[in-house]
């Protein structure tokens, strides 16, 4: 049967009889991807009870039903499991904390945002990651408090990546 390509969604041929069925299918599937949310992270067992509707993401080595589709969406319908083949590019919202599974490589990540910058009510508050500054020293009055605030401050601006390491 031929299928699209990015999400696996089942195509009508020409005299094809209940045609309903394989276009229930697709909505199926379509249903859990686009805008998608899912139960929590990658999970290898499926739940013992799943609910109608929802979605999970099967895990490296899942077992059970869900043996032999590492990685997979897999959605719980009328009819049992349906399993999307994840794609580049496929993103999940975890309904558990609302932060985004994406699905990259061959890998399902979660908790990175991507970008080349920030904004905020339309102001740019985080853009390229700036050149190392050098830690305070030399001059002829010395104040350690002073530095040791200064130093506190480039750690920080270094350990979030806004400047290079000295």
């Amino acid at each position: 049967m031929a299928k699209s390509h990015r999400i696996g969604l089942p195509f009508l041929s020409a005299g094809q009889a209940q045609k309903e069925l394989l276009h229930n299918e697709a909505l199926i599937l379509l249903d859990a991807v686009v805008q998608g949310c899912c139960e929590g992270g990658p999970l290898n067992s499926p739940p013992e009870i799943p609910e109608q509707g929802l979605s999970y993401l099967c895990g490296n080595d899942p077992i059970g039903e869900w043996a032999g589709r590492p990685r997979d969406v897999a959605c719980w319908s009328d009819s049992g499991w349906r399993f999307i083949t994840p794609f580049d590019g496929l993103q999940m919202v975890d309904r558990s904390n609302g932060c985004t599974w994406r699905f990259m490589a061959g890998q399902w990540s979660s908790g990175i945002v991507r970008g080349s910058e920030l904004h905020l009510n339309g102001v740019r508050v985080v853009g390229d990651q700036y050149t190392a500054i050098a830690n305070v020293s030399g001059g002829t009055v010395v104040d350690t408090q002073a530095r040791d605030a200064l130093a506190q401050v480039l750690s920080a601006l270094r350990s979030h990546g806004l400047i290079a390491s000295a």
